[in-house]
């Protein structure tokens, strides 16, 4: 595979990457895809009770999390792993952490202590619950946050119970809320000349995301329940079993509403005054939606997408995995990215979901072994390999 030539977006750009899991790993990602030199520091072996913790090494979800990267074998528990991390901060820009709270203090490498050597530095700290508070020091995970933060109590059927979501939400939106706090930090450092403290954490993501659902509780004082697969306010929007499957329709304003009914053979219905508007629709919901769901039993998925796309009704297939990555638009954004790995062989990771017309993210370097670039990246701050080889015998990388 002739190898892609990587971004320049964020070339100039050094960052050293502390985390771990999803959401730290997910936010050095995309500084990774579009350039940035990301240094990931790794314990030694044995060091670290809680690596691999995003599974085995060559597995799909480290070489999907940490493409693009170099990595660093250091023992931030020494003093002179401590040392040689600060040497490293000198010529960096921004350093990426998932710990704790407490742990970076422990570790000796606060936001002071590395603004100290380094006042342009840009710390971005992701945490489970903040930096400060009553839950400071609790340890967060992705399932946690989507309880605290309301997703569970809205998600699933009425009556079923709290239901999680099928992929890490609080994990990935935190990780994508810290990048974006460091390209604001990035962008202002221009201008002052200073660096920064960029913080989120799984909690506040999560309940970021609720958005409109938390918007209602806090403006209108409504909470939100369950509402499974049919839309808070607006019918009808949700999922149609059909003869052979299932789809999902969306029909939004009254104009829709009309497009739909004589798509569907309905022109009743659209001059019914039972569902004139959203309101009276959304109001005589229960009505409606028997109606509709009978009525769509009588052909496949294929033929009632043909007929609403054919009438500009907005529609939508329920893929699989499988499904999602064989639909023809899907292979035309290519967010399926070929790549290759010197234990893997060719495949396919996941692409950024954002085009840029000169400087695209790409996928230039595999997922790293651990501590692969150690010699090279110590080479930087003026280590012979006589040094590395030494500093290895000590357990020191």
């Amino acid at each position: 595979m002739t190898r892609p030539e990587p971004s320049k977006a964020l070339s100039h750009i050094r960052v050293l990457d502390l985390t771990r899991v999803r959401a730290g790993p997910t936010c050095c990602r995309v500084l990774a895809d579009f350039g940035a030199d990301v240094i990931k520091v790794e314990a030694p072996p044995g060091v670290d009770r809680n690596e691999g913790m995003s599974g085995p090494r060559h597995g799909y979800d480290m070489l999907n999390l940490h493409r693009n990267k170099r990595s660093l074998s250091l023992n931030l528990r020494t003093p002179r792993g401590r040392e040689l991390f600060l040497e490293l901060v000198r010529k960096a820009d921004v350093v990426v952490e998932n710990f704790r709270p407490d742990v970076k203090d422990r570790l000796g490498i606060s936001y002071e202590a590395l603004r100290a050597v380094n006042p342009r530095i840009i710390l971005a700290s992701i945490s489970g619950y903040g930096q400060s508070g009553p839950y400071r020091d609790r340890a967060g995970f992705d399932q946690i946050a989507q309880g605290m933060g309301g997703l569970m109590s809205v998600t699933g059927l009425p009556g079923q119970g709290p239901v999680r979501a099928g992929i890490a939400v609080a994990d990935s939106s935190a990780g994508l809320y810290a990048a974006l706090g460091i390209f604001v930090a990035l962008a202002e450092r221009d201008r002052s000349g200073q660096g920064q403290w960029v913080q989120t954490s799984l909690l506040e993501a999560q309940i970021a995301l609720m958005d409109f659902q938390a918007a209602r509780y806090l403006v209108d004082g409504v909470v939100p329940e369950p509402a499974g697969n049919d839309h808070p306010y607006s019918t009808p929007m949700g999922v149609m079993a059909t003869a052979d499957g299932h789809l999902n329709i969306g029909v939004g304003g009254d104009g829709q509403w009309q497009a739909f009914c004589r798509a569907v053979g309905r022109d009743d219905l659209g001059s019914d005054p039972d569902f004139a508007t959203q309101e009276d629709r959304f109001r005589n919901r229960p009505r409606l939606k028997p109606l509709l769901e009978a009525l769509f039993l009588t052909r496949s998925t294929a033929e009632w997408l043909d007929l609403l796309e054919a009438a500009g009704v907005p529609a939508g297939p329920i893929y699989r995995v499988d499904e999602v990555f064989a639909d023809p638009q899907v292979e035309h954004l290519g967010i399926a990215v070929p790549t290759d790995h010197p234990a893997r062989g060719a495949m396919r990771l996941v692409g950024q979901p954002i085009g840029l017309s000169r400087t695209p993210a790409r996928i230039d370097r595999p997922a790293p072994d651990a501590g692969e670039h150690t010699a090279d990246i110590l080479g930087m701050i003026g280590l012979s390999a006589a040094e590395v080889a030494t500093l290895k015998a000590e357990g020191i990388v």
